[in-house]
């Protein structure tokens, strides 16, 4: 991995915008073209020799009109000026990472005076991956290509840590599957995608108070919480507090449901925040009842 002097001498900067802005736009325009005319796109889109039986490059045609067509909203050629929106960008990136691959040089045509060529497809994506990421990465940008070569969103360190490694193994299938949507979902890039996963999230937390043994979920819930620290304690206590805080939130916040009534949870931080205080709650419970965690 490519790192500047800045970076091994003060650290890698904060990585916390989720808008691709000019300068990285520039960046990655750039990189894209270069993957046009060196060939390496021709792994998807291969030029044919003229004599036919070999191929020369990359068909730029045939790039471009697939690339407009599964992604409408970009225009070309790609335009400097005018930055597409984050999320267009995204997509093209992951178009590019499906069509790349390393040029490999054969035969030298003289009569077309070009060389036939063939791809390393495992090396073009590694080499297209650490070309984007190391763009924006020194833009502070909070998205990277993962080793697919699809677009993933970087969470804030300490609920990333927690997000990476959770298990869940509670016993009850659908109390899993809900927590295991919301861990992955949260890592999306689309806002749509981390809402549904802090629906999930509260949904999870809801049916996993009623996992313990008693009459109703107040009793259920309250077996949960007896098992997770000593009745008695302060600690017991502020876990209390906190279980009747969340449930307060769910409720009166537009997670779980939808009345005019609730408020929306109307920014990228906001969704984070409530996640990881939830999920730091649900993940204490999990570990002390011996459901994983």
């Amino acid at each position: 991995m490519v790192q500047y002097w800045t970076e091994r001498e003060y650290g890698e900067q904060r990585r916390e915008t989720e808008e691709i802005g000019e300068r990285a736009w520039a960046g990655l325009r750039s990189r894209i073209e270069t993957g046009v005319t060196d060939g390496s796109f021709g792994y998807r889109f291969p030029l044919e020799c003229p004599d036919g039986g070999a191929t020369s490059g990359c068909d730029s045609v045939a790039f471009g009109n697939v690339l407009k067509a599964e992604i409408p909203w970009i225009d070309l050629p790609l335009e400097l000026q005018d930055t597409p929106a984050t999320p267009v960008i995204l997509d093209v990136l992951e178009f590019c990472a499906t069509a790349v691959g390393e040029t490999i040089r054969g035969s030298y045509h003289g009569f077309f005076r070009h060389h036939h060529v063939s791809w390393n497809r495992e090396a073009g994506l590694a080499r297209f991956v650490a070309d984007v990421n190391l763009i924006l990465r020194r833009n502070g940008i909070a998205f990277e290509l993962d080793a697919e070569g699809q677009v993933r969103r970087l969470l804030p360190v300490p609920l990333a840590n927690a997000v990476r490694w959770a298990l869940f193994q509670t016993g009850d299938d659908e109390t899993d599957r809900l927590l295991e949507a919301a861990r992955q979902r949260i890592v999306l890039p689309r806002e749509e995608d981390r809402r549904d996963a802090l629906e999930k999230l509260w949904d999870g937390f809801e049916r996993l108070k009623t996992l313990e043994s008693g009459s109703d979920k107040r009793t259920q819930a309250e077996a949960m919480l007896d098992r997770a620290a000593r009745p008695g304690s302060g600690f017991r206590q502020m876990l209390g507090e906190e279980a009747v805080a969340l449930t307060k939130i769910g409720n009166r916040f537009r997670i779980r449901h939808s009345e005019v009534d609730q408020e929306s949870v109307n920014s990228p931080e906001a969704i984070d925040y409530l996640f990881g205080r939830m999920f730091g709650f649900v993940r204490l419970i999990l570990k002390a009842t011996g459901r994983g965690g």
